[in-house]
This record gives C-alpha cells, structure tokens and sequence, in this order.
C-alpha cells in the first residue's frame, strides 16, 4: 500500500518507474554514438550470478585467401579468440527531507524526488566511466600488447613551457587515425573538460546542442558535435597543473578521450530492494529518510578486471575500480577503439 514520506504519498513502485524513466541526456549521447551498448548477455549474466562475469571474444579474421578454380582444397583455420573478465558494483545512498526541501513544494514533488535522485545516480556514473577510463589508460608496459596501447593510444601534445600547446582542428582526427588506422571511422565520442571546449568553440569548431526548458527558453546543453564526433563537457576529466614559475603559471594539461563503436559494455545487476523508506522517530526529533540502492557495470571492452588479492568484498570500491593494477589488456590494442589526447586548453 501507498505510504508517507516527507508528508507526501509514496509508492515505491510509481516512484521506481519515474527514477527508471528520467532522462540522461549524457547516457543517451553515449549510446546513440554507438560508443556505449547495454549488453543484454552481460545482463542476463548478472541478474543471476554475481559480481564477476565472463564473457568470450574472437579475434578479427585474417590471412590470406585461396584460388578458387574446382581443384586447390580450401584449407579451415581456427578463428582465434580468449576471454574477458568484468565486474559489477553496488552502490547505496540514503537522503532525507532536508535534501529535497525546494523540491517538495512543487506541484509534483513525487517526480521532482525521483529527478533528483535520478540525477545524482547519472552523476556517479559519469564519474566512474572516466574512473574506469584512466585506470586502463594507466596501464604501462615495455612489450606485448602494453607497448602498443601506449605507444599508439595515447597522444600527448601539451606543453610544461609558457608555449602552450592547445587543441588543434585535426588533432582529434590524427588520434584516432594513430590508434586504429584505417579502422578510425569506429571512433563516435569525445570526453573533454569545458577550457578544451571552449577553444574549439572560439574556433567555431564546435556547435553545442540545445534544449527548450518548461519555460520554453532555448538553452545550451553540455554535449556537442564537431566533426562527426559527439563531444560530451565533464569537467571529471583529467586536469594537472604544470610549470608553477613566473611565465608558464596557470598552465594545465587537459585530457581528452575518443571512444569508438561498442568499446564501452554496460549492463544493469539485480537489486531485490532498489528502494524503501524509514522513519526515524528518535533522529532530529522524527526523519523520514528514502533509501535508494543500486548495482551495474561499466566495462571496458577488450580488457580484462582482475580481483585484487586483499580488501576484496562482494562489490569493487571505486579505489580498486579506478587502480591500473586490477586491469589488463585482452585484445590486440588496433582493435581497441579507446584512445587519450593530451593538450594545454
């Protein structure tokens, strides 16, 4: 039955739907760019499982063909491949009414809770896909398949000097074509801080998206295009300070990352209880607090996540998501359409 929570009705089932259907302008940005696919094997995988998922991969198909002429014999080669681990997090948040105060005089408080909520979860994602991002790019290795993902994956044009070195018009293109060659058309998305933006804006490179707000204004969105890339602004994205002496003070290095078709698998883990309210009558003199939990992955495709031998528990912490130690390459990195540019703005 319908309950009371911060002295609305409240029923889970309704609410769950609204959180479920709120919109993640940057999620869907992702998808539509082909970078990111829900996995439904990975999902029926996890949905009865646990934490840890393994799922097969097969190597591009290559040699040379044969004359067909009715008299050389076809000779059948093994298509090559291997496996790839992934794994799922559980997360949990607890809110109360205080952090929904503006929200609960509105005219639709129910939904303006679940938006809320709904927002913070897209949040958090965001912050773990670039988590998870620099983690595999902070793999190193001077053989095999790690000299060829630094060497070719990752391009670093910035500058320590006063001489700053900004993003160019090409230089997105150039990256991609040094990752994947001829395959470079696989590449769909770019992930760069907001100055990287804004110098490809005043170059009049980048045309920002835009919405129509419930006033019917027209507003600019943290997602744009340039190139045939889609560009997402998240200001998570790498940033180190350089220099510190009189003339190169201010300087930064900003990275920027180009993913391509499918690299980045995702799919949502069982939660039994993704949502329920307390009341707590002792707490504050009497708390109605909304309980919300969750369980997904995020996956890089082609790598390989690794449980650490200590301070392991059903779910990954993000520092042992985010450390470089719990991952390793499994594909042939040309395959990889993953790729890390470095700049000054």
């Amino acid at each position: 039955m319908p309950g009371i929570i911060f002295g609305i009705p409240f029923e889970e089932e309704i609410f769950l739907d609204l959180w479920r259907e709120a919109p993640d302008p940057y999620l869907t940005a992702m998808i539509e760019s082909g970078a990111v696919v829900e996995d439904s094997e990975i999902a029926g995988m996890i949905q009865s499982k646990g934490n840890q998922y393994t799922i097969p991969f097969y190597n591009t198909l290559s040699g040379e063909d044969q004359n067909y002429d009715g008299q050389t014999d076809i000779t059948v080669e093994e298509v090559g491949g291997g496996f790839q681990t992934g794994i799922v997090y559980g997360r949990s948040k607890g809110f109360f009414a205080r952090n929904f105060t503006a929200e609960l005089s509105g005219a639709d408080p129910m939904g303006h809770i679940a938006s809320t909520i709904a927002k913070y979860w897209q949040k958090r994602r965001q912050g773990r896909l670039i988590g998870v991002t620099n983690a595999v790019f902070d793999i190193t290795g001077a053989s095999g398949y790690r000299k060829v993902w630094n060497d070719t994956h990752i391009l670093d044009l910035s500058s320590a000097t006063a001489e700053a070195r900004k993003i160019k018009e090409t230089d997105l293109n150039d990256l991609a074509t040094l990752a994947c060659g001829d395959n470079k058309g696989a590449f769909g998305l770019a992930i760069m801080h907001s100055s990287v933006a804004n110098t490809l804006e005043n170059l009049q490179l980048l045309q920002y998206r835009k919405y129509t707000d419930s006033l019917g204004i027209q507003r600019k969105m943290q997602i744009a295009d340039i190139n045939g890339f889609t560009v997402l602004i998240d200001d998570g994205v790498p940033v180190e300070a350089v220099g510190g002496t009189e003339d190169n003070s201010g300087l930064y290095r900003y990275t920027t990352y180009l993913f391509g078709s499918g690299v980045i698998r995702t799919a949502k883990g069982r939660v039994d209880v993704p949502v329920e309210t307390v009341r707590e009558a002792k707490k504050n003199g009497g708390q109605d607090e909304l309980i919300t939990r969750m369980r997904e992955t995020i996956h890089p495709n082609g790598f390989n996540f690794t449980i650490p031998s200590s301070g392991w528990t059903q779910s990954p912490t993000d520092v042992q998501l985010f450390n470089k130690a719990n991952w390793d390459i499994k594909f042939d990195p040309k395959s990889i359409p993953m790729a890390k540019l470095i700049t000054n703005g």
